[in-house]
């Protein structure tokens, strides 16, 4: 309710305005009157009201005298003066006092209930603004591992912003990294069939989806202290550290022997081809960008358009190579434009997806590329983004229903054509309206599965997260469903049996203190789950 005030020397003046207020109307309700301007001073700190209905000319102390005070001690209230006088110096005095409305009496009951109406129109409107500011603000202490993850990811790609730079979350990992040496592994998916990775991404599973669980799994297999970053749709990326007293050479025997196992893994995937690049191992985590770049590069190097087969590479055994054609492509696909590219068009800063564009378009110039070569580059440039703002809940088919992009790129025969028709598509994107919802979803998204890897052994459900985002548990089951595709539940599952697999191998607990752990208290339940998405039961991991 929105509480109200009355000051006036006229006990008539007091009564009528009572009498003729619709309190029920407006949601508002009377706190206090008084007849002067010193014990109204007294009255609005006592009561705190939402409005204040004052006369100006009063004994003891006037209206204006009295809104001075208030002002002075930061009442923040609305007021309305009601006068019989009407005064010009008085009136501009309201002005600067920051008065809501300056009335002459007698004011009729239909002109009271429309300045009202506003009035009160106006708190709804700042008290639901305030309320979505808080809200922003208690969800931004909720994203913070999102904020850490784009922070790594920045360092990776070489993209910091200065305020990503100076990112006081990242205070503690960045002094823990000053006593780390750093390398990465870059990972480049290709599906076997030459397909665009997203291709089969309306599939219950999610295209890839298995496999980057596989992958991610013998990292954790590893126990090693490393973070796997999701590029776009081709790439991926796994940065490692070790403790500087680790030897070099120790440190690489393992990296191998991680790759090795990732690309072992990959293997019951056929349908993908799994490449993984080794950088080198940098002693300054500023430099692991150049690791990246490293790693991108030693795939580029020895990449093949004919071969299906898996294969790991490491920069010293490429560096001095000379690039085959394919290479040269895969080479141009810098990970930094395509982040700064990704980066640009999911924020909706034009300005910023054209400087990548045209920074890009220079390094292209130094590139002899065949006309061919530029329309695969353009096909795969266009796979990046699509299956990267679907990520994002942007959906580029949508977006362009009618684009044939072979008839689009056949007539391209420069990089620079190729940049004039990447920017006409980007500033189409960036101009879209449903930008700002999409960014929502994706953020909501994003929560919803941290939430799920940090408190998979709660019993959490779909509603408890509804209730955290301000969004219906139905509405919310369609955006995750739509952007992971996975229902919340069966992906919460998949999480379980992932941290489970992850402990039975341990090889420290029991299988039904395992079960317990990862929220499961029916083990029996447990196993046949287990089973279903694994292929073994708990107990065949341990022979």
């Amino acid at each position: 309710m929105w509480k109200i005030v009355i000051i006036d020397d006229d006990p008539r003046v007091l009564k009528g305005m009572k009498n003729a207020i619709p309190w029920e109307e407006l949601g508002a309700q009377w706190v206090g009157e008084s007849m002067d301007g010193e014990q109204g001073l007294a009255l609005v700190r006592r009561t705190q009201p939402h409005i204040v209905l004052t006369d100006i000319y009063m004994p003891v102390m006037n209206g204006i005298e009295m809104i001075e005070q208030l002002r002075s001690e930061q009442y923040e209230g609305e007021i309305v003066i009601l006068s019989g006088y009407s005064d010009f110096n008085h009136a501009r005095q309201a002005l600067r006092l920051n008065v809501n409305d300056y009335l002459s009496k007698p004011v009729t009951i239909q002109t009271i209930r429309e300045v009202l109406g506003k009035v009160i129109a106006d708190l709804e409107g700042e008290r639901l603004r305030h309320a979505e500011q808080q809200r922003l603000e208690d969800k931004l202490l909720m994203y913070e591992p999102f904020v850490m993850k784009e922070w790594i990811k920045s360092v990776l790609t070489g993209t910091a912003t200065p305020e990503l730079a100076r990112l006081k979350e990242a205070e503690a990992l960045r002094a823990k990294w000053e006593k780390q040496s750093h390398v990465v592994l870059g990972l480049h998916i290709n599906r076997a069939d030459k397909k665009p990775l997203n291709a089969a991404a309306d599939q219950s599973e999610g295209d890839g989806a298995a496999l980057i669980g596989v992958l991610s799994a013998a990292l954790l297999e590893e126990q090693l202290d490393c973070e796997f970053i999701e590029l776009h749709s081709h790439h991926k990326a796994v940065i490692i550290h070790y403790d500087r007293d680790v030897p070099p050479n120790e440190a690489l025997t393992q990296i191998r022997g991680t790759g090795m196992r990732m690309i072992r893994s990959a293997a019951s995937y056929p349908e993908y081809k799994v490449c993984v690049g080794v950088g080198s191992l940098k002693p300054n985590w500023q430099e692991i960008a150049d690791s990246a770049e490293e790693a991108f590069f030693s795939i580029a190097a020895n990449y093949s358009l004919q071969s299906n087969d898996s294969y790991m590479v490491e920069y010293s055994a490429v560096a001095n190579r000379p690039l085959t054609m394919a290479g040269v492509r895969k080479s141009v696909g810098h990970i930094k434009f395509c982040q700064q590219l990704l980066e640009g068009l999911q924020h909706s800063r034009l300005e910023q997806v054209r400087r990548a564009i045209e920074a890009y378009r220079e390094k292209l110039e130094d590139v002899a590329l065949a006309p061919p070569d530029i329309v695969m580059l353009g096909t795969e440039i266009w796979a990046i983004l699509a299956y990267s703002l679907y990520d994002v809940g942007i959906f580029l088919d949508d977006m362009f229903p009618e684009l044939d992009l072979k008839q689009q790129l056949s007539p391209i025969s420069t990089s620079g054509q190729l940049m004039d028709w990447l920017l006409r598509k980007a500033e189409l994107i960036c101009g879209s309206q449903q930008w700002d919802e999409n960014l929502k979803h994706k953020q909501a998204v994003e929560f919803m599965i941290q939430y799920i890897h940090e408190h998979y052994a709660d019993n959490i459900t779909i509603q408890s997260l509804s209730n955290e985002l301000f969004i219906s548990r139905y509405y919310l089951g369609q955006i995750f469903k739509k952007a992971t595709g996975d229902s919340f539940n069966h992906y919460l599952t998949k999480v379980r049996i992932a941290k489970a697999r992850a402990m039975i191998l341990e090889g420290k607990l029991l299988i039904y203190e395992i079960a317990e752990k990862v929220g499961f208290k029916n083990v029996p339940y447990f196993s046949t789950l287990f089973k279903k998405h694994t292929g073994l039961n708990p107990t065949d991991l341990l022979k």
